[in-house]
C-alpha cells in the first residue's frame, strides 16, 4: 500500500475547533497559522482543557471554532454564530463572558502557542486500532492533530523516529518532517470539541494499554506544501544521537 495524506487540519486558534484543508502550506514553525493565536488572560495563561504552567483550564473555550479566510484573517463562530474576527474587542467580550474569566484573543508572543511538537500525525490504521480494541469512536479531531496518514499497521507512525517523512512530491514544493517523540494525551480528549460530540472513555482506556500514547509530534525538516492524496514517502533511517 503506497502511504498518502488522508486529511490535513489547521487550528488558527489554539484549543478552538479547527478547519480541514485540501492544501496546506508548512513553513518553519510548522503548518502555517496552526496555534498562531490563543486565548489568554492578563497572567499570559493559555485557556485550555488543563492545568500547567503555561496554561489554563477553561472547557468553555471548545465550543468556539476559527477559520480562515482566503486572505489570512481568522474568523472566530461561538455557539450562536460568527462573532467576528481574532482581535476584534466583540469578540474577546464575548469570551470573557462564556468564561468568566478576562480573555482575549491574542496573536503568539512570549508564551508559546505549542506544547511539545510542531506538526502532530496519526495513521488511519492506528484510529482504526483503537476504535476496536479500546472501544472509542477515534475520530481524529478529539486528538487534535494536523496530518492523518493513510498506514495498513496500527502504530505504523511510532517507528518512523531517525527517518523524514516527505508529503508530497519532492520535485514539487513538498514539505518533509521528522517525527521527534510520541504525544501523551491529557483530558482534552474525552471533550465533546471541533464537532465530534458525546462522551469517550479515550484517557482511560489509553492509560491502560498505550500509556496515555498516541499519535506523534513533528518538526519540519524542510518547508513546503501537502495536499490530501499526496504520497507519503520515507527517507532512510538514520542515527537518533
Amino acid at each position: 500500500m503506497t502511504l498518502r495524506v488522508a486529511s490535513l487540519r489547521r487550528y488558527p486558534v489554539k484549543s478552538m475547533g479547527g478547519e480541514a484543508l485540501d492544501t496546506a502550506p508548512f513553513d518553519a514553525r510548522g503548518l502555517a497559522g496552526d496555534r498562531a493565536w490563543a486565548v489568554r488572560d492578563g497572567e499570559s495563561r493559555l485557556a485550555s482543557g488543563k492545568n500547567t504552567r503555561r496554561m489554563v483550564r477553561r472547557d468553555g473555550v471548545f465550543s468556539f471554532a476559527a477559520a480562515t479566510t482566503a486572505d489570512g484573517v481568522v474568523t472566530i463562530t461561538g455557539p450562536t454564530g460568527e462573532l467576528g474576527t481574532a482581535g476584534d474587542a466583540a469578540v474577546d467580550e464575548a469570551l470573557t463572558s462564556a468564561l468568566e474569566a478576562d480573555v482575549r484573543v491574542a496573536p503568539e508572543t512570549d508564551v508559546p502557542h505549542f506544547d511539545d511538537g510542531s506538526v502532530s500525525l496519526i495513521g488511519t490504521a492506528t484510529l482504526a486500532w483503537c476504535a476496536h480494541h479500546l472501544g472509542v469512536d477515534a475520530d481524529p479531531r478529539r486528538l487534535r492533530v494536523n496530518v492523518v496518514v493513510e498506514t495498513t499497521e496500527p502504530f505504523e507512525e511510532e517507528g518512523w523516529f531517525g527517518r523524514e517523512v516527505t508529503l508530497g512530491d519532492p520535485a514539487a514544493g513538498a514539505v518533509t518532517l521528522k517525527p521527534v517523540e510520541r504525544i501523551e494525551r491529557c483530558r482534552t480528549i474525552d471533550l465533546a470539541q471541533d464537532g465530534a460530540e458525546g462522551t469517550t472513555r479515550w484517557l482511560k482506556a489509553l492509560g491502560a494499554t498505550r500509556d496515555l500514547r498516541v499519535a506523534v509530534y513533528c518538526d519540519v525538516v524542510t518547508p513546503g506544501s501537502a495536499a490530501v492524496g499526496d504520497a507519503v514517502t520515507l527517507g532512510p533511517r538514520r542515527s537518533l544521537q
